[in-house]
């Protein structure tokens, strides 16, 4: 045979000499050289399983020249006759269906041969038990050019990132909550001072308004303190650089920083100076600057970090 290809099962028929009462009649055994013609037949089906009828049967020999056809019967039954002993290319064909040519080997007067048809554009029907290839690897990282150390994880960092994270998320709620208190200082800073020129009646702030201004004075201080705690303790990670919004925050914290501890120091001073009846002066009397210059620091650095969301949710609602 010419090719390694499935062999189709032949059931050959041993005919018996006819003996009695028939005279002058013998059939030969189906041997090679014989030369009786040989009968090939099947079912065409899809995939599935269900007959396809008027399919295309043809059987071509390797030799050439000698080829048989036919066609399917509703049943999907086919029956290729006329057949030569040798090796030949069935084909099948139907339309809707991809064509199958299956190569086979005749050796013997009857043979069956059964074809399932895949649909046009699948694949065909698998050959049972046959090895079904492995799938082609996708690209490993390492493949890639990285090393086992580049791509493995590393444990110590990303229990640094995320306490980074955590504390930065607790800094961030502190900051907003941060800002209730503080306006609220400057709006009953006007109600907390001395009102008069000099020449004329000072009037006194009452002490309740003065006591009240003092307590949201110091509440802003320490929620403030405990908010740059948390950045400050944050941990670092190695070889990362602020930039940006952040860059623009860190920067601004240098302003707000210092002028909150002014603000305190020059509050307390102007407190004790109206408690002592005296009108707020020298550098205690700049407490107020001070403190509009210090909220005016701090809100812009949350602006800084927090507009670029806002717009960015906004844009997305458009």
């Amino acid at each position: 045979m010419s090719r390694n290809a499935p062999v189709v099962t032949w059931a050959v028929i041993s005919l018996s000499v006819l003996m009695a009462q028939t005279a002058g009649v013998h059939a030969q055994s189906p041997d090679a050289g014989s030369g009786s013609a040989a009968v090939v037949s099947g079912t065409v089906m899809d995939a599935s399983g269900k007959p396809i009828a008027h399919a295309i049967v043809s059987a071509r020999s390797e030799k050439g020249g000698e080829s048989s056809t036919a066609e399917s019967d509703a049943a999907g039954k086919y029956v290729l006759a006329g057949l030569s002993l040798g090796d030949y290319d069935v084909t099948v064909s139907s339309p809707g269906y991809a064509a199958k040519t299956t190569h086979i080997s005749v050796v013997g007067q009857q043979g069956t041969l059964d074809v399932a048809l895949a649909a046009s554009g699948q694949q065909q029907a698998p050959v049972p038990n046959a090895p079904v290839p492995n799938p082609p690897a996708s690209p490993s990282l390492g493949d890639l050019g990285f090393s086992t150390e580049q791509t493995e994880g590393d444990p110590k960092l990303q229990a640094l990132l995320k306490r980074r994270t955590e504390m930065l998320r607790v800094h961030q709620r502190l900051g907003l909550i941060t800002l209730a208190p503080m306006a609220a200082t400057l709006i009953t800073g006007p109600m907390a001072k001395a009102k008069g020129k000099n020449g004329q009646t000072i009037k006194e702030p009452t002490e309740a308004n003065l006591d009240f201004h003092f307590a949201l004075g110091a509440a802003t201080g320490a929620l403030y303190g405990t908010t740059a705690s948390y950045a400050i303790r944050a941990p670092r990670v190695p070889g990362t650089h602020k930039h940006g919004a952040i860059k623009v925050h860190e920067v601004l914290a240098w302003v707000h920083g210092p002028g909150m501890i002014a603000t305190g120091v020059l509050g307390y001073m102007a407190f004790k100076q109206e408690n002592s009846g005296e009108k707020v002066h020298g550098i205690a009397a700049e407490h107020g600057t001070v403190a509009w210059i210090t909220t005016g620091a701090y809100g812009a650095s949350i602006v800084a970090v927090s507009w670029p969301i806002h717009l960015k949710f906004w844009e997305k609602k458009q």
